[in-house]
């Protein structure tokens, strides 16, 4: 966790920012995410130019001394760690007429970085912000990743605060118990269909770190799969992309496979069967142009709905036995039309449906109210559902309104202990928060996926006296009413 001066630090250049004339969140993380990744090639760079000295050998990629057609600067300027300690001007002019210009022209790498910095644009309007800016980001100490990466998340917590574009971010505790209920394995292939700012990438890297670093740091094969080919995710949007590939990399991620792509388009057809795991909560943006939409995703199930394809989505994209964990609005666990059922009917019968997490409508306030699930389950294409594991979460450790202040009351650490322990649940009953529900019950309500089609209520038994005493007690109560009145009147008299 990052301290309070670290967040005040970080709120006096969100200040600036909108003070020196940007006011858009999105652009400010973006701008931000520039600096950062100079920042960061810089830090790189000397990491390579120290182990480069150490081992008596030359730098195997120098991109600071290449040939280059801005020859107005000299290529040490570039860095840094070197225009940090320039006037404001000068410093002005070496970020937007070399730094931009070299970031922009690192595209022969082909890594992340260089992907999604092709088009950067250096919007900051005056010399005396940037300089400004630059002073308040060296003065924040990021020297470990789990620094970098709290400040970063910070950050992009900001554009919720804004109140723009909140739709882009899931709730961080709400992702690490997703994470933590699948549990990734260093050899896992990990894809969010709909990645946005990659929070659910992010998390499952930092859960992986903390549990397997010894084992993935002393593998050369799982050490590269973990920098090059675990962590996969999709999105359109470009500024998305840049924001989402930067949050990975301050992470300790080197280069994640994050890409331009319409997940429900046509050109996720070469994706089909390889990943492991999915964690995803996609846009539901409601219907869907049948012309827009993948035609394989179709022949699964027949329907425009976004939140129905994005499911047949994830079944199309994960390998036999691979596993998912991914948020669908209420709609799909009880919706009557042909593909709902369709599709449910599909993940109860050729697949193996794991569990149902109901969650409160406050999970997403202030900026959205609607209901939603977690939905996990196996691909399997040969069935395997026995008992589904359903769980009424009432609390998430904040308040349910659009203000989502912390409070005592979490149901995430029951719902974490007892999905690890399932076999564990089935002398739970029906009126309990969690219980499992047999496949042939389901199949009996029409693969209705509701927790309220399951779940019993208790009635307290409630019990009142015989009508004839009750009507006694209430002509006795007339009597009183009555000498009271005449009381009343005599001493009007």
């Amino acid at each position: 966790m990052i301290t309070g001066e670290i967040k005040n630090q970080i709120d006096r250049i969100w200040d600036a920012f909108w003070s020196g004339g940007i006011s858009n969140p999105i652009e400010v993380i973006e701008q931000l995410t520039y600096l950062l990744f100079i920042k960061r090639l810089d830090d790189i760079h000397i990491a390579a130019e120290r182990a480069a000295n150490i081992g008596g050998r030359p730098l195997k990629k120098d991109i600071f001394n290449e040939e280059s057609t801005w020859n107005q600067f000299n290529r040490e300027d570039l860095r840094w760690s070197r225009f940090k300690n320039f006037d404001a001007q000068t410093m002005f002019k070496v970020v937007d007429q070399g730094v931009f210009p070299l970031i922009r022209n690192l595209g022969e790498d082909g890594t992340s970085y260089s992907r999604h910095m092709r088009d950067a644009r250096f919007t900051i309007p005056n010399a005396t912000l940037l300089s400004r800016v630059v002073d308040m980001l060296e003065k924040i100490p990021m020297h470990d990743r789990d620094t970098k990466g709290d400040v970063y998340e910070y950050m992009l917590g900001k554009i919720a605060t804004a109140g723009h574009n909140g739709q882009f971010r899931t709730p961080r505790h709400i992702i690490k118990m997703m994470v933590e209920l699948m549990a990734p394995k260093p050899a896992d292939v990990i894809c969010d269909p709909a990645c946005g700012t990659a929070g659910f990438l992010v998390a499952s890297a930092e859960y992986l770190i903390r549990e397997y670093a010894t084992k993935i740091f002393a593998d050369a094969g799982l050490q590269a799969h973990f920098n090059e080919s675990a962590f996969n995710g999709f999105d359109f949007d470009s500024t998305m992309l840049r924001i989402g590939s930067m949050n990975m990399i301050l992470h300790g991620v080197e280069n994640p496979h994050i890409t331009n792509k319409d997940s429900l388009a046509e050109e996720h057809a070469g994706d089909d069967e390889k990943y492991t795991l999915i964690l995803a909560n996609p846009p539901f943006a409601g219907s869907l142009d049948y012309e827009n939409c993948a035609k394989d995703l179709q022949k699964i199930v027949k329907t425009r709905k976004t939140e129905l394809l994005f499911v047949a989505l994830f079944l199309r994209l994960l390998k036999p036995g691979g596993r998912a964990a991914v948020i669908v609005p209420d709609g799909v666990l009880f919706g009557s039309s042909t593909a709902h059922r369709t599709l449910r009917k599909i993940l109860v019968e050729n697949q193996k449906l794991d569990a149902i997490i109901s969650m409160p409508s406050g999970v997403f306030k202030p900026y959205a109210g609607v209901s939603t699930a977690i939905l996990c389950f196996t691909k399997t294409n040969s069935g395997g559902t026995d008992n589904v594991w359903f769980y009424d979460m009432r609390a998430d450790g904040f308040s349910l309104d659009d203000k989502r202040n912390e409070v005592a009351a979490n149901d995430i650490p029951d719902i974490l202990l007892r999905w690890k322990d399932r076999t564990g649940e089935t002398q739970r009953k029906r009126t309990d928060q969690s219980f499992l529900v047999p496949k042939a019950d389901i199949v009996a309500q029409n693969y209705d996926l509701s927790i309220n089609r399951y779940k019993e209520i208790e009635h307290e038994a409630v019990e009142y006296d015989p009508p004839q005493k009750i009507l006694a007690e209430l002509a006795a109560l007339e009597v009183e009413i009555q000498q009271g009145i005449k009381e009343l009147q005599e001493m009007l008299v």
